[in-house]
């Protein structure tokens, strides 16, 4: 806890300068241009009858990696804002740990996926960069469940082996496994937020009633949290596309996931207005559950899953995870003692985790006379030692990676619960969480100090009909 030590107060200058420093070490080590970012681009292009610098990957891949870069840092920053004090951890901190994430997740990716045995380098280009991105992720969306619960030290811990264990898992699922899973559906969503929500479980904290008069948001801030939202909604489908095949695949990936995003908006605002008795909506329910198509849409972006079936994955996650938010997280918190701050389950586990199951239902009911047969080989990527796999044992693997996404994320959420619970992170006290304070200089107005119990109208963890 903060206060005794001076451990605490130091930790976090040491581990930011330490693990930069490591950062600078390895990659000096290990990283290295790749053929289209090294300055013998020229020569590459001449033995390989390249005409002109515009096929270089740089320009099919980087407007697809502004748009998931503006998510990680915008998108899923101002969506964590919705505390009324805690605002500035929320986008501060996931700042702090999606710089740190994409630079680990260059190493740990490369060592898995692009390490040249010949030279003991890993070559990075734009799609690298992309990859590391959708690696933070996975941290990000457990940040979800921590929110105002957890020290900056404990966020950099959490992402050191979050982006580990996503690279572990991710290679598990896309190489071993053979799955396909272009917009993460399995591999960021489902581990993701059961990495999250493992950790929260281990870390329950029975007196965390002592800071509810903060656990909720004020007009504004729900604003802020809104434009996370948007950023997110309107860049999904560049997120899912991002590192499909050049042409139909990524077309198609873009064109199902903007259809899904849609569909959940309506199911959304729907059920959030049939929950009151007044009709009146929801801004929880408005900030998250309408972005749960995109998530669902993950691994089935790029099959044929036909507009109108993306239209029935959107439809069918919206109500569901509006469902969540109004029933499962309250249970989650008072049954299995499970205190879920953003309510990631409802917004990245549960959607993720269907959206597993719709890519592997949609793989094994693949034809060649939807797909062709060159469709077949070039959307599941039949090639090599996979060339002779059918469709049902790709829906089968597809159901099984699923669940090693989600294995790895119970797992490892434990086990890094477990090294978080040792007292030496600095991390706040039951009654001053969700509070800035306790790490940002707050320039708070005199009158503005106190909260007057009328404004905790909005509860992100609890059922609130409130007498007020």
């Amino acid at each position: 806890m903060l206060g005794g030590t001076s451990l605490p107060a130091l930790s976090l200058p040491a581990v930011c300068f330490v693990w930069q420093i490591a950062m600078i070490i390895l990659f000096g080590v290990f990283i290295r241009y790749d053929e289209e970012s090294d300055a013998h681009w020229v020569e590459f292009k001449r033995e390989h009858n390249i005409t002109s610098d515009i096929e270089n990957d740089f320009y099919f891949r980087y407007p697809s990696f502004q748009d998931v870069h503006v998510m990680i840092f915008v998108g899923f920053g101002f969506l964590m804002t919705f505390l009324k004090r805690y605002s500035f951890g929320g986008v501060g901190f996931n700042f702090l740990i999606a710089a740190f994430g994409l630079q680990w997740a260059l190493l740990m990716q490369g060592w898995f996926h692009s390490l040249d045995p010949a030279t003991g380098k890993i070559y990075i280009g734009v799609e690298s960069l992309i990859n590391a991105d959708f690696c933070c992720a996975g941290s990000l969306i457990a940040y979800g469940a921590l929110l105002g619960k957890v020290s900056p030290v404990q966020l950099m811990v959490v992402t050191l082996f979050g982006v580990t264990l996503f690279a572990v898992e991710e290679y598990i699922i896309l190489t071993l496994l053979h799955c396909r899973d272009a917009g993460g559906s399995m591999v960021i969503h489902a581990f993701g937020g059961y990495y999250g929500l493992a950790i929260s479980w281990v870390l329950y904290r029975p007196n965390l009633h002592q800071s509810k008069r903060l656990n909720g948001s004020v007009y504004h801030s729900d604003v802020f949290a809104m434009i996370g939202t948007l950023f997110l909604w309107m860049f999904w489908p560049s997120f899912n596309s991002a590192i499909t095949d050049h042409g139909d695949g990524q077309h198609r990936a873009a064109i199902n996931t903007y259809l899904a995003l849609a569909s959940s908006v309506l199911t959304t605002v729907a059920i959030s207005s049939m929950s009151q008795k007044t009709g009146k909506l929801d801004m929880v329910h408005i900030q998250n559950a309408t972005l749960a198509g995109g998530v669902a849409m993950g691994t089935a972006a790029e099959f044929m899953i036909t507009p109108y079936g993306s239209l029935i994955v959107g439809f069918c996650t919206g109500i569901i995870s509006t469902f969540g938010y109004l029933y499962i997280t309250p249970f989650l918190e008072k049954y299995l003692k499970l205190q879920d701050t953003c309510g990631v389950h409802n917004l990245h586990a549960l959607p993720g985790m269907l959206g597993g199951f719709i890519g592997a239902i949609v793989a094994a009911a693949a034809t060649e006379s939807v797909y062709s047969a060159e469709g077949l080989i070039n959307v599941f990527d039949f090639e090599g030692s996979f060339a002779n796999r059918g469709v049902g044992t790709q829906g089968g693997f597809q159901a099984a990676g699923t669940c090693v996404a989600i294995a790895f994320g119970l797992v490892g959420g434990a086990i890094v619960g477990l090294i978080l619970r040792i007292p030496i992170w600095g991390d706040p006290a039951d009654d001053n969480c969700y509070d800035d304070e306790v790490y940002w200089e707050v320039r708070v107005p005199e009158d503005e100090e106190s909260i007057p119990p009328v404004l905790e109208y909005n509860n992100h963890m609890i059922h609130k009909h409130q007498d007020m």
